[in-house]
């Protein structure tokens, strides 16, 4: 049997989370699997100096906003063309496009600053993609916060629109 290479024509989102192991995200959405954790605790902590996951994200499984206190590294794998809000401080917030077209303004990389708050969804249409996040130094729950539809409407209502479909 020959296996093709991962793509929404080929494989259903179900597939590629039973193929990686991914198990659902349950306050964030999608799916996701911790695949790498760096060996090197980082001086004066108990705490590794990276982590990485693999996120799948799907129509009903979006990254609803949330921020973190540490850098995250978003890399585009495969699948459709992800949106990705970001609203900084102050009021300031952007859309990044993360996807292989570059000549269409997409990104495969792209970092989200600590404090910012974020949201990813697929484009309209689209039925899943697969990314990898890095978050350094690791990922910790404790540094996780859930963004509220009310709060962040308040604070952006230029994006209101967008938070309402990134906010469960």
């Amino acid at each position: 049997m020959k296996s093709a290479p991962l793509s929404p024509d080929t494989h259903a989102a179900e597939e590629v989370a039973r193929l990686l192991d991914l198990a659902p995200l349950e306050q964030e959405g999608g799916f996701f699997r911790r695949s790498a954790e760096a060996a090197t605790i980082l001086p004066g902590s108990a705490r590794r100096a990276y982590s990485v996951i693999y996120f799948l994200i799907t129509p009903a499984g979006f990254s609803a906003m949330h921020k973190l206190e540490t850098d995250e590294v978003w890399n585009f794998h495969c699948g459709d063309t992800l949106e990705s809000l970001r609203l900084a401080p102050g009021g300031v917030g952007k859309v990044v496009t993360l996807g292989l077209d570059l000549a269409a303004g997409e990104t495969p990389q792209d970092v989200v600053a600590a404090g910012v708050w974020q949201g990813t969804r697929l484009r309209a249409g689209g039925r899943w993609a697969l990314v990898s996040c890095v978050v350094a130094p690791e990922f910790r729950w404790s540094e996780f916060t859930l963004g509220d539809r009310r709060e962040l409407t308040a604070a952006y209502p230029g994006f209101a629109s967008e938070i309402l479909g990134l906010t469960r």
